[in-house]
């Protein structure tokens, strides 16, 4: 997990500025559509570079369990999906109650993201590629990693419950957000419990893609 960290920093912070340093541009010249692409390019190689660093560190556990990165079709995982979705207006609340619990403080200068000026722009192209990033990478990215590693690994060590709840704040936490923190929680939670319902990361992946789609809608009234 360290090693994913990291690598998703150093590939975002540090490998592709550098490309396209040598290239000949920074994303702060770009048009709406250049940094909705930029964003997408980025956030599919840190992806790719966190897949490879799984691959590498699991390489000597293999054969893994026939139940470990499982997709399928099959089941009934689209009820555990359609119950999930009913929890997303609690996560809403919990969204609006961690924000009175920690406001963002006068002082903070309040930046408009690449995502909210296109959508302000209401560039058709470049929202629709960030709603690449948010509703399809993203949760593909982010589910392998903690409901496909992080939460089966640890039910190891300690009971499921536990697992999703260590889980579920480290995913939190990996979102570098505190004004954001109790609904993600909360969020992965019920996709850990989806997870371990089905034991099938399409679930999680499906339900992950729709929240995301449904904030981003949000962000587009």
């Amino acid at each position: 997990m360290l090693l994913w960290v990291a690598s998703f920093w150093f590939v975002g912070s540090w490998i592709i500025p550098f490309i396209a340093h040598i290239v000949g541009f920074r994303k702060e010249t770009l048009t709406y559509r250049g940094q909705a692409l930029y964003s997408l390019l980025t956030d599919v190689a840190e992806g790719l570079a966190g897949i490879a660093i799984l691959h590498c560190c699991l390489a000597r556990f293999r054969p893994l369990p026939s139940d470990w990165f499982r997709f399928s079709l099959r089941g009934k995982w689209h009820f555990d999906v359609c119950l999930g979705c009913l929890m997303f207006p609690l996560v809403n609340r919990l969204s609006q109650f961690n924000l009175n619990l920690v406001p963002v403080l006068p002082s903070t200068p309040v930046s408009v993201s690449s995502v909210e000026q296109s959508i302000v722009a209401r560039d058709p192209v470049a929202m629709a590629l960030y709603a690449i990033v948010v509703s399809v990478c993203a949760p593909i990215w982010e589910e392998i990693v903690f409901r496909g590693f992080l939460l089966p690994s640890l039910t190891k060590y300690m009971p499921v419950w536990c697992s999703i709840l260590v889980t579920s704040l480290a995913f939190a936490l990996a979102h570098f957000n505190m004004q954001r923190m109790l609904p993600l929680i909360f969020l992965g939670v019920v996709m850990g419990t989806v997870f371990t319902r089905s034991r099938n990361l399409l679930a999680s992946m499906l339900l992950h893609s729709l929240w995301n789609a449904f904030v981003f809608l949000d962000l587009m009234k």
